[in-house]
């Protein structure tokens, strides 16, 4: 066995059986309308999930909206409009890119349909702000939450009370036709109300929890602001039917299911991994120094997996994202451990903002840091991950990959 090659093509192949192609004409298997059909989609997959569509229901569907992350879109799409917009902090171009979305959903009939498209990266990249409320604030605000540690689902309490197209608002506009939405979920425990900060999904969240997060990061905003997130989100919203097409434990499945062809023993920990990205990988040290040791709670060969999505608290001036800093962790506490490996990748095929899905590393990539004149330590103090593992040579480079169901991190061990 080769385990770095064994740690690559696992999550490499997992990422691809979740490629959103599958997820959406599995979807569109049972979907029927006698209307007009216009497609809204928004995301990192959006494109692909949009591509998809097409070639199911071609010419049926009457136009098609597409907001996608930068270097996201392969190209054209029949006649539907395709936009690029800046994520994870939304800019300019997404006002115009929503505004377009929201006129194709305008005037449509109780017999119509709005196929709605959604997948991770929605929030940035699909927005409208509340009366008030100024894209500049918004960013701002993303970017403190951001820097502080905050989760996708506490950074999302925020958003959809600041945002006329958050937490069910959308659904209200395109009302009253009614709304089949396709879901590729990045959040952990799949909330739909959390999901793209839930455009078609009723806010879920009570009245004091947006400002329990702002105090909690200590979070700086305008008494205006303050203000808008002390009201309650809309109610229910009755013109949806939502469809779950992807999930981060669809995609650690898919790696158990790999890694045990390749002669794994496989243990899948959590698919809710949620936590700091140094403390995740000190973790993941301590249980591979165990199994080591112990062979506690499996023997070699072995693989032990979690999927979720971890934070990083910004503490230096480095360059890195989550992954990269968990395995940078990681490679420090298994320092000199034969036959030991370890990857952490994003399954949209960025980390941070690199150009690096995340890291693989193994018991020699601290001596070969040292080597290169690094102080591992200390560059993880830093937040520097991505150089690091540059020197080291232990980057995980995919490019786009055209979906989005959080990370899968997976621990490999050889007898």
């Amino acid at each position: 066995m080769n385990i770095r090659e064994d740690a690559v093509n696992a999550v490499k192949k997992s990422i691809d059986l979740m490629l959103p192609e599958n997820a959406v004409i599995n979807a569109l298997s049972g979907f029927y309308a006698t209307g007009k059909i216009v497609l809204a989609a928004i995301g990192k997959a959006a494109w692909r999930m949009s591509n998809a569509a097409h070639q199911a229901l071609g010419n049926r569907i009457s136009r098609g909206v597409v907001i996608t992350k930068d270097k996201h879109s392969m190209g054209r799409i029949g006649n539907f409009e395709i936009f690029e917009c800046s994520h994870p902090v939304p800019d300019g171009r997404v006002i115009n890119a929503t505004n377009k979305l929201i006129d194709a959903v305008s005037g449509l009939s109780v017999n119509d349909t709005v196929l709605f498209l959604v997948s991770g990266g929605g929030s940035a990249l699909f927005e409208s702000p509340q009366e008030g409320v100024s894209l500049d604030d918004i960013s701002d605000i993303t970017g403190q939450l951001l820097a502080s540690g905050a989760d996708i689902a506490e950074m999302n309490l925020i958003r959809k009370r600041l945002s006329s197209v958050k937490g069910g608002k959308f659904a209200a506009l395109c009302a009253p036709a009614s709304v089949t939405s396709i879901i590729l979920s990045d959040v952990l425990g799949d909330k739909l109300d959390a999901i793209a900060s839930g455009p078609a999904y009723h806010d879920m969240s009570g009245k004091d929890d947006a400002l329990s997060v702002v105090n909690k990061y200590s979070i700086r905003v305008r008494p205006e602001i303050y203000e808008l997130l002390n009201r309650p989100g809309i109610g229910e919203v009755s013109n949806v039917t939502s469809i779950l097409a992807g999930n981060c434990s669809g995609l650690c499945g898919a790696a158990e299911e790999i890694l045990k062809e390749y002669g794994y023993k496989v243990v899948t920990l959590t698919t809710t991994l949620s936590c700091e990205a140094r403390a995740a990988g000190e973790i993941f040290a301590c249980i591979a120094k165990e199994i080591c040791a112990t062979s506690r709670p499996i023997a070699p060969p072995c693989a032990l997996i979690m999927g979720g999505e971890t934070v990083v608290r910004v503490r230096g001036k480095g360059k890195g994202g989550r992954n990269q800093e968990m395995a940078l962790a990681t490679a420090i506490g298994i320092e000199g451990m034969s036959n030991t490996a370890f990857i952490s990748v994003g399954s949209d095929g960025t980390d941070g903002p690199t150009d690096a899905a995340g890291g693989i590393v193994d018991g020699d990539t601290v001596s070969r840091l040292k080597e290169s004149g690094i102080n591992p330590q200390e560059t993880l103090d830093n937040n520097d991950s991505y150089n690091a593992l540059s020197a080291s040579g232990d980057l995980v480079v995919t490019g786009p990959t055209g979906t989005n169901v959080n990370d899968v991190s997976i621990l490999l061990l050889n007898s």
